[in-house]
């Protein structure tokens, strides 16, 4: 957690004078080993650094705060596929713990880690939690990695359901990879709580593509998701006219839930094994007339 503080520190007040242009480049050499080109980007990771540049639709901070895209989620695709929300505040002190039921997730809605998960609410710390909580609620997100629509997110805290999938410990993230609202792969993130998280990458037709960004692949069967088509469907509709978007679901006993829309995946910062393939997934990307600096 100290370690996050200072990080943050230097972020926003003694790297803040830094043009996101130049503060990506350094970031990216430093991340990635390469020179960033943002001139000619042409893969996968440099394309989401010029993303974050150049394009910039206001309705993003909308869909990046946990709490606004749920309107958004409801006018688009329907409230049934939301998870269950608990309550939503400002400060931690306001949470009436006694009111929420014995397991519950809390999250910020302007952030990526401002996450506390209950599972029997007898056993939570809630002065570890609240710590923890309102660290997170003095961050502003866009200062790490420039990631334009945290900039102006209202920092809040939200309580959803907890739930879990037919394993019973856990949701596997179902998470499907748009460009200009076109569904092209996607990915399962599992088995966080038996091991070390997976992520094992997806064609569209469910046949497993032969590479790995920063973590290994599940050695287990992944079966598809009986509600993929469904994933899929949604996934149009969130993306439509968007570069790129990555749409994230659940299933939960048959029913399908959203989870987050993410723009830049690990901030555009991580690792293709083998490499070619962060070159081949950019090539999804069409950024147009408009490729300048």
């Amino acid at each position: 957690m100290i370690k996050n503080q200072i990080k943050y520190f230097l972020y926003k007040y003694f790297f803040h004078w830094i043009p996101d242009a130049l503060w990506l480049k350094i970031v990216f050499r430093i991340k990635m080993g390469y020179k960033l080109d943002l001139n000619n980007p042409k893969t996968f990771n440099e394309k989401i650094q010029w993303l974050k540049l150049h394009d910039r639709n206001p309705l993003y901070t909308t869909l990046v705060d946990k709490y606004e895209v749920r309107k958004y989620i409801t006018e688009t695709i329907g409230e049934e596929y939301l998870i269950p929300l608990l309550g939503v505040w400002e400060h931690f002190d306001d949470i009436d713990f006694d009111k929420l039921p014995n397991q519950f997730v809390l999250k910020c809605t302007h952030d990526s880690g401002g996450l506390i998960i209950c599972k029997d609410k007898s056993k939570l710390d809630i002065k570890a939690a609240k710590k923890k909580i309102n660290s997170c609620l003095k961050r502003n997100y866009y200062w790490a990695f420039r990631e334009w629509p945290y900039k102006n997110v209202k920092p809040r805290i939200i309580a959803e359901k907890y739930m879990v999938d037919e394993s019973g410990t856990e949701l596997k993230d179902y998470k499907i990879m748009c460009f200009g609202g076109e569904p092209k792969c996607s990915f399962v993130c599992s088995e966080r709580f038996k091991s070390n998280l997976k992520v094992t990458i997806f064609d569209i037709s469910w046949n497993r593509l032969p590479f790995t960004r920063d973590y290994s692949a599940s050695d287990n069967e992944i079966q598809k998701p009986l509600q993929y088509a469904k994933m899929l469907e949604f996934s149009k509709i969130l993306s439509k006219e968007i570069r790129f978007l990555r749409v994230d679901f659940y299933e939960i006993n048959n029913q399908v839930y959203m989870g987050e829309l993410t723009f830049y995946p690990a901030s555009g910062l991580e690792s293709f094994n083998p490499k070619e393939w962060d070159q081949k997934i950019g090539e999804w990307i069409n950024i147009g007339a408009e490729n300048h600096e």
